[in-house]
């Protein structure tokens, strides 16, 4: 399976176009220990031909141009076979509306989110612009799903939806009953291939179901969002903490990294890291713990062969 990281950061991108924050201001300043980052997307395939994304950011094109292998083949083609989403939020969705050129696309998403996409959106129109440009394709928890190639036939990657705590999408707060399958992480295999690639880029707080996922696979993406529960707040950018966002911290005692540290099997990598997190600089005591409990950091352009 061949793994090509798109984009690494959380919402906004870092730097994020309207703020200042100390490490946005040392990425616009040109500071060696930190790297700027696009919103987070992953590729994925079986064979370097049939791609899956996993999350279309709203910088999905400059992302498509940046890897050639998925440039188009011909006049009008895409190795882009499918996206999946792992929930409704704009950065992980926004994409979709990006690749309305009279392509056929496959989305993989639970109903919640396909619903909450879909219903009552005039842009989700221009995928419709014929019958069949946009298939959906429904997630189950715990059932897992195969991946088709473009023309229906299978990629080699089965996909299993794993339920992790999360939240409604902001613009559907007080519009809709959440629900377990408003966010989700997957579990993604290639067929003949015990080396399951799993993928959880949003994680509200420990579940033991989502630390099992990881624990069977070789290679994890995790939520990386924040380093602290107060971060925003400390640097006067917010009032929200980071369990409020459904984003568990990785810092503390009770942090993400207290618990992926014991988690020995696979190779564990965070994403989705927002433009504030301490981690994003290269040299901070954050970063350096990162990597004394042997874990990593995404960063765009970062690639994986399992």
């Amino acid at each position: 399976m061949k793994v090509r990281v798109l984009g690494s950061a959380a919402g906004g991108g870092f730097p994020q176009w309207n703020c200042g924050c100390p490490n946005c201001a040392a990425a616009r300043a040109g500071s060696p220990s930190v790297r700027a980052r696009t919103q987070e997307s992953v590729a994925v395939s079986a064979d370097g031909d049939s791609w899956c994304l996993l999350n279309a950011s709203p910088e999905i094109r400059a992302q498509i141009e940046s890897f050639a292998p998925l440039h188009p083949r011909a006049a009008r083609h895409s190795p882009i076979a499918g996206v999946l989403l792992t929930n409704g939020d704009l950065d992980h969705c926004l994409g979709l509306l990006s690749l309305r050129e009279s392509q056929p696309l496959c989305v993989y998403a639970t109903a919640a989110v396909r619903d909450g996409f879909m219903q009552g959106n005039g842009l989700a129109r221009t995928l419709q612009r014929f019958d069949g440009q946009l298939r959906w394709i429904e997630l189950t928890p715990g059932q897992p799903t195969p991946f088709l190639r473009a023309d229906g036939s299978p990629s080699g990657l089965t996909l299993e939806a794993v339920a992790a705590p999360g939240k409604l999408p902001i613009h559907l707060e007080g519009l809709r009953t959440a629900s377990l399958d408003d966010n989700i992480g997957v579990l993604v295999r290639e067929a003949g291939n015990p080396r399951a690639l799993a993928y959880f880029p949003g994680v509200g707080a420990y579940r033991p179901e989502v630390m099992n996922a990881l624990a069977r696979s070789a290679a994890c993406f995790f939520d990386g969002t924040f380093w602290s529960s107060d971060e925003l707040i400390r640097l006067g950018l917010g009032q929200k903490r980071a369990e409020d966002m459904s984003h568990w911290p990785v810092g503390g005692p009770d942090g993400s990294l207290a618990r992926l540290r014991g988690l020995h099997g696979p190779r564990r990598i965070l994403i989705h890291v927002n433009n504030t997190n301490p981690l994003l600089r290269e040299d901070s005591p954050e970063h350096t713990a990162l990597r004394d409990a042997g874990l990593e950091l995404a960063h765009d352009g970062l690639e994986l062969t399992l």
